[in-house]
C-alpha cells in the first residue's frame, strides 16, 4: 500500500431534490462509500458520515459487514 501522505479522499456531492448524496473515495484503495441526508444545513455532517463509512470499509478491507467470511 502506498504511504499515507499519498492517500487522498475524494468527495462527490448529489443534490437530490431535499436530499444530498455524498459519496467519499479513498485514492489508494479505490473504496468507494456514500451517505445520505437532508440537503439543507446539514453537508458537513454527511460529509463527516461518509468519511467515517470509508475509514471503516478501509479497516475491513473493503468487504462489506455480510460479505466478510469472518464475520
Amino acid at each position: 500500500m502506498s504511504a499515507s501522505s499519498d492517500r487522498r479522499i475524494i468527495f462527490e456531492i448529489i443534490q437530490l431534490g431535499d436530499y444530498v448524496k455524498v459519496s467519499a473515495v479513498d485514492t489508494v484503495t479505490m473504496i468507494e462509500v456514500s451517505a445520505i441526508g437532508p440537503a439543507r444545513g446539514a453537508l458537513d455532517a454527511v460529509k463527516q458520515v461518509a468519511l467515517q463509512k470509508l475509514k471503516r470499509a478501509i479497516a475491513r478491507g473493503g468487504v462489506a459487514p455480510d460479505e466478510d467470511p469472518d464475520g
